[in-house]
């Protein structure tokens, strides 16, 4: 989202890329084995296939892997020496860690407010501006502009994320209930929560289009509208069909909301 000429695509481009890509894998070793560290029990009733849960491996094993994890997180930003991907590295650990470490103050998966917030300041607003400002500031050496697809990322995926922070819960409620997770579903139950978040997926789609719309550059309005109207219609699609008291279904509806979010990141480079 930061190129703004071909001239842009260089070997330096392509290198800083890897690091950046680097160090968010790692980030999201960290991110995921943490929850799984501390979500032992629930997850041998929600989700009883994952390694800590099955057995498969240990809790010293899985330790060991995060820490290398964070570790190697630090080690290549240091490397890197970028202002804008330390703190943007640092504040995604914090939440990450605040998210499932249950301590006091901490924990925050624990209410449905906390659980949104983290993962939108996570992933909508803090990997997509710190990643940005790297390659405009660091990579590019420009000065900060908050370009449009940027505003439009940042917005869109903020929405996704506060679906997903939503319908993760919806397979989970008994696991929760048991172990005092106050997720949204838990509370309102999974069909309300269901189509909150078509509908708030729908709004993201309505938005993006709209925002396409308002482009100077008629390739760039053609591919934004057309494409955010096929998914959007797809979306709609798929959420007539989908059946609330199967858990495999509902799995299977957030998977695709994951699959709609990387398609997404494939479309916001070409907003302009």
């Amino acid at each position: 989202m930061a190129i703004e000429s071909f001239s842009d695509f260089s070997l330096p481009f392509f290198v800083d890329l890897l690091k950046v890509a680097a160090i968010f894998v790692f980030l999201f070793f960290y991110t995921n084995g943490i929850n799984q560290i501390f979500d032992i029990e629930i997850d041998k009733i929600n989700k009883p296939h994952l390694p800590l849960a099955s057995g498969v491996m240990d809790k010293t094993t899985a330790t060991a892997i995060i820490s290398a994890s964070a570790i190697m997180v630090f080690a290549i930003v240091n490397n890197v020496g970028s202002s804008p991907l330390l703190w943007g590295s640092f504040l995604g650990f914090l939440i990450s860690t605040a998210y499932s470490v249950n301590l006091p103050f901490l924990r925050w998966k624990k209410h449905e407010i906390g659980a949104a917030l983290s993962i939108i300041i996570g992933r909508g607003v803090v990997l997509q501006i710190s990643t940005f400002l790297h390659m405009q500031t660091f990579v590019f050496g420009r000065q900060i502009n908050f370009s449009r697809p940027l505003i439009l990322g940042t917005i869109v995926v903020s929405i996704f994320c506060t679906v997903v922070a939503l319908f993760k819960d919806v397979p989970d409620i008994e696991g929760d209930k048991k172990f005092g997770i106050r997720s949204l579903a838990a509370i309102l139950g999974p069909k309300k929560v269901f189509w909150i978040c078509v509908c708030l997926l729908e709004m993201a789609y309505i938005f993006a289009i709209v925002f396409g719309a308002t482009s100077s550059r008629p390739w760039s309005k053609l591919i934004t509208i057309l494409s955010h109207s096929v998914l959007a219609l797809m979306l709609w699609k798929q959420s007539e069909s989908i059946n609330l008291k199967d858990k495999f279904s509902l799995q299977s509806f957030y998977m695709l909301i994951w699959k709609l979010l990387y398609a997404e990141y494939m479309l916001l480079p070409l907003v302009r």
